[in-house]
């Protein structure tokens, strides 16, 4: 079986918090481009397994709209799998689903002073 993962880091970083530089309208067109670039290589047949990673943050954070996630969710090709992540899952993105789980921290190194690295946390 031949693997080949692409990773496209599209973010700017955590968005209002932890000093981040970029104003919220950086934030969210990056965003933006992101959810085109995934539509891209979703539709492109190439891929069985996309990952939005913190999707469900971008959501809550207004950096993208709630149809547009729905949408990525109904236009998936059948059998490619896509993996949205992040806190607090909207209700209709669970509701439309096929599969949801949660994740629990039981220690994060956050909370140890820890700051976050680029690459792992973000």
């Amino acid at each position: 079986m031949d693997c080949t993962i692409e990773l496209h880091a599209t973010g700017k970083g955590f968005c209002g918090i932890q000093g981040n530089p970029y104003p919220y309208r950086e934030h969210r067109q990056n965003a933006q481009d992101a959810v085109a670039l995934v539509r891209e290589k979703m539709t492109s047949g190439n891929y069985d397994l996309i990952i939005l990673d913190e999707i469900n943050n971008a959501l809550r954070l207004k950096l993208v709209d709630l149809e547009q996630v729905l949408a990525l969710i109904r236009e998936k090709p059948p059998l490619m799998h896509l993996v949205l992540t992040g806190r607090d899952a909207h209700e209709e993105v669970v509701e439309l689903a096929d599969t949801v789980s949660e994740v629990v921290e039981i220690k994060h190194a956050y909370r140890k002073g820890i700051e976050p690295q680029p690459g792992i946390d973000y």
